[in-house]
């Protein structure tokens, strides 16, 4: 009498050909043509008067959106940018070129316009608001001896309102955070602008 393959056996023989199935099937996908998007021209419709001129639409190929122009006044060589009106920041290299610019959520009180350098670098800290944050780069205090600094939030979020606290954090979006972090080494040239 023939011996009886336990279940176990069957499980993971169905399982196997299973996988190797679907893997079987995904190579042959990804080799596979790939469908494309149709540009389709929008035609006069039927209520259109003969003597109109068409109107202009969108472009087939429209044009990207321009990065925010470096500000003026900003200094030169290698620095890090701050525009307190665009809440943005700015990476330059050392022949003058934006290397990389981005967004910001700045504190309830900042620094005043003027030259500063990255003078402590942390890892990762508190923020005043409680929130957990790392790459942060000190640079200046307020009027009141609050430390002016970037950071990003370690779960990637937005700061919460203040609540009436004072907090002088710039916070960054989580890639942001680390591409600075990257890029301002101590002593690193601040120019905050308006």
């Amino acid at each position: 009498m023939a011996a009886r393959l336990p279940s176990w056996a069957w499980v993971s023989g169905l399982t196997v050909g299973a996988t190797a199935a679907v893997i079987a099937l995904a190579i042959q996908a990804n080799h596979g043509s790939h469908p494309t998007a149709a540009v389709v021209e929008p035609r006069p419709s039927a209520s259109a008067s003969a003597g109109t001129a068409p109107r202009p639409h969108a472009s087939a190929d429209p044009k990207p959106p321009s990065e925010p122009v470096l500000p003026e006044q900003s200094g030169t060589g290698r620095r890090i940018v701050y525009s307190l009106g665009e809440k943005r920041v700015w990476l330059v290299d050392a022949t003058g070129a934006a290397t990389r610019t981005f967004t910001v959520w700045p504190g309830t009180t900042g620094p005043q316009p003027g030259r500063y350098s990255i003078t402590l670098r942390k890892p990762a800290g508190t923020g005043s608001d409680g929130v957990g944050i790392e790459h942060i780069m000190y640079f200046t205090l307020t009027k009141t001896g609050v430390n002016v600094g970037f950071s990003n939030a370690i779960d990637g979020s937005s700061p919460p309102p203040a609540n009436g606290m004072e907090t002088a954090g710039i916070r960054l979006h989580k890639e942001d955070g680390a591409a600075l972090w990257a890029f301002g080494a101590p002593a690193t040239p601040v120019a905050v602008v308006q």
